[in-house]
């Protein structure tokens, strides 16, 4: 169960990560021109909108990783007195 969160951790923050370089592209330049064709790149709202819900999901991995409530189970033995 840990390793599957850390995984998931580790990819989510990669996401982040590259949602990050994608949002600085586009705020270099909204479109560029490469010989004759004109590039555009993604929107800016769109891009901002996946890193607050990647944001989101690093914490709630950060919190479930770092509490002891995530690993947490029990058994229970029903008994008729």
């Amino acid at each position: 169960m840990i390793f599957m969160l850390e995984e998931r951790l580790q990819k989510a923050k990669e996401r982040l990560n590259a949602y990050y370089e994608a949002e600085l592209a586009v705020l270099a330049g909204q479109e560029y021109r490469i010989g004759s064709r004109v590039l555009r790149r993604a929107d800016l709202s769109s891009i901002r909108e996946a890193i607050n819900e990647l944001e989101r999901l690093v914490q709630q991995l950060e919190a479930q990783l770092n509490s002891n409530t995530a690993i947490r189970s029990r058994r229970v033995v029903l008994r008729d007195i």
